[in-house]
């Protein structure tokens, strides 16, 4: 079914059942694989070392994804974590797009306050232009 899926990842309650999601989906198949994406945006870059002030932003990145990469070590699935710079929605687009996925899951909503009031703007973004099927996990 699904060997090869992308999760984008960013902390959020969304993002986190998408991440479940995905690892239910992976263990349909054998010798499957999920690369976990987190983007780092450089819009909030400055917010983020300000609201961890004292930590290693890697290190805050980390413990975000820290639940999630506890559930994906428990799951017995392979996986890997991915870092990269950029504006989140395209980013992921063309980290799927060149990658060449099954699937593509993330939550329907992030972190950002504004996208709370609608499908979140990189979902949608994601949906629109990713080559891969797209899940958008509530």
């Amino acid at each position: 079914m699904f060997k090869k899926i992308l999760y984008a990842a960013d902390g959020s309650e969304h993002s986190l059942r998408a991440g479940e999601k995905a690892f239910e989906l992976a263990k349909l198949s054998t010798k499957a694989k999920v690369d976990i994406i987190y983007i780092v945006d450089p819009k909030h870059s400055k917010d983020d070392v300000l609201s961890n002030w004292g930590k290693d932003a890697e290190d805050a990145r980390k413990e975000k994804l820290a639940f999630i990469i506890q559930k994906a070590k428990k799951s017995g699935i392979e996986f890997e974590v991915i870092f990269l710079n950029g504006d989140p929605g395209p980013t992921i687009v063309e980290h799927a797009n060149k990658h060449d996925y099954d699937l593509i899951v993330l939550g329907s909503r992030g972190l950002n306050k504004f996208q709370e009031m609608m499908l979140g703007s990189v979902s949608h973004k994601v949906a629109k232009r990713a080559v891969s099927p797209v899940l958008i996990v509530k």
